[in-house]
């Protein structure tokens, strides 16, 4: 009998990840109908309202980015860092993906390093020119990257850049 997959999709903040996410996991139901697919956005961001309305579940983490103009606030920022990273590892604990995948924004970093230490393949998508923060802290632990432009081993290690293009919605 054959087994269903299991994918985790993480990432968000912008229409520029989530409309890419989304695309991936559309294109995973294409392939594979009986996939099982699960995101993992921020709190109160744009993914938690763009992904079910997709027709995807998805988990919320507390993450947010770092507070550059006012460094105190960073304490928060960390506290929320780590109860994401406790969070990311339950849900990779429990989903048990056969591969996660990240698009870039504040979820995809706790989720995919949680993948990683877990033994999981990750791949990181990464739609622009110029690589975002988190892609590229997550670039080590990734198996493969998947970039839009040439010229991205500038961010990443060469060997495992995949030149795929920017995933897009059917309408």
């Amino acid at each position: 009998m054959k087994r269903t997959i299991r994918v985790l999709i993480s990432g968000g903040g912008t229409g520029g990840h989530i409309f890419p996410a989304i695309s991936i996991a559309n294109a995973i139901k294409v392939k594979c109908p009986d996939a099982e697919i699960l995101f993992v956005g921020a709190d109160n961001r744009m993914e938690m309202e763009k992904v079910p309305a997709a027709g995807y579940p998805i988990k919320g983490l507390p993450v947010s980015g770092f507070n550059r103009s006012n460094p105190l606030a960073n304490f928060k920022v960390l506290w929320r860092l780590w109860r994401s990273l406790r969070m990311a590892r339950r849900i990779v604990r429990d989903f048990r993906p056969d591969v996660a995948v990240g698009v870039g924004g504040y979820a995809s970093g706790p989720t995919l390093w949680a993948a990683a230490h877990r033994g999981v393949p990750t791949l990181i998508q990464e739609q622009n020119s110029y690589a975002g923060v988190t892609n590229k802290l997550l670039a080590s632990k990734a198996h493969t990257i998947c970039v839009a432009y040439d010229g991205m081993e500038h961010f990443f290690p060469a060997e495992k850049l995949v030149l795929t293009g920017n995933p897009v919605r059917q309408d």
